[in-house]
């Protein structure tokens, strides 16, 4: 049952975010048009939604402004502030659409870059395997094209290769360790690398992975929290002890709190 939980939390990437935070609503129109696509985000739009008021008639007031908008850059411009905001409501799906619209019209690394990464927060998120790997591919897809423009963008490359690990896992590590490669102290990379060592039993590894991760950013809250659980299931309680205090320490969020004791409280069993 640890090793389910384990997996539950590192699955989404975002270790200690993922203890409390779930995208809201879920938009479905993979065979829409893209302005079509959009246009469904703004009808399914609830205005009673969980996300703050003031939030939620930001909204509102920037769907109107889009929709009234004649010209193509003015559209572009209020997509990519709608993108934002569905990502501040937590819509990370939503974010998508409009990051992908006004990436349609600007083209700039910056822009692709945006809408994959919007896609890509869906997908560690998601609950539905099918989901899942709609919102994999899509985001795969974005970040090709920022690759296109600039093959150095190491975090494209770095999400894009999380994304294959539900379907082509060998050539996800694989990209995660050209980026290593490249950059021996990325930290994504090293975190996603520590995290799938775990995931596939290879804790000696993930203490490798994980421990080099803590030398490049000894303040990385997730990093921290995975190196102690991957000390854990290598037996060695100490020093999976001395992490999950230091985790504590670190982040005193009454969610990270919680499941740092719950941890601490196996480690006695």
């Amino acid at each position: 049952m640890l090793r389910n939980r384990i997996i539950l939390v590192v699955v989404s990437a975002l270790v200690v975010v993922g203890l409390f935070l779930l995208p809201k609503v879920v938009v479905n129109n993979d065979d829409k048009p893209l302005a079509e696509q959009a246009d469904t985000v703004q009808a399914q739009a609830d205005p009673h939604s969980s996300a703050p008021e003031g939030l939620v008639k930001h909204i509102a007031h920037i769907r109107g402004e889009r929709a009234s908008a004649t010209e193509q850059q003015k559209k572009a411009i209020f997509a990519d502030s709608l993108a934002t905001l569905y990502a501040e409501a937590g819509r990370f799906d939503s974010a998508g659409v409009f990051a992908e619209e006004a990436a349609s019209f600007f083209k700039t690394e910056e822009s692709w870059f945006k809408a994959g990464d919007s896609y890509y927060q869906g997908y560690t998120f998601a609950l539905n395997a099918n989901k899942q790997g709609n919102l994999g591919e899509k985001s795969r897809e974005l970040f090709q094209k920022v690759l296109d423009i600039n093959p150095n963008n190491l975090a494209a490359k770095t999400k894009m290769a999380m994304t294959y690990l539900s379907s082509a896992p060998m050539k996800g590590v694989g990209m995660l360790r050209e980026v290593i490669e490249a950059d021996p102290k990325n930290e994504l990379a090293l975190f996603n690398l520590g995290m799938l060592s775990i995931q596939s039993g290879q804790n000696e590894k993930a203490v490798s992975w994980l421990s080099r991760l803590i030398e490049v950013n000894p303040a990385h809250t997730q990093g921290t929290l995975l190196l102690g659980l991957a000390y854990m299931n290598t037996g060695e309680k100490k020093k999976a002890k001395e992490q999950f205090e230091k985790v504590k320490d670190m982040d005193k969020d009454p969610a990270v709190q919680a499941a740092v004791d719950s941890y601490l409280k196996d480690l006695n069993k």
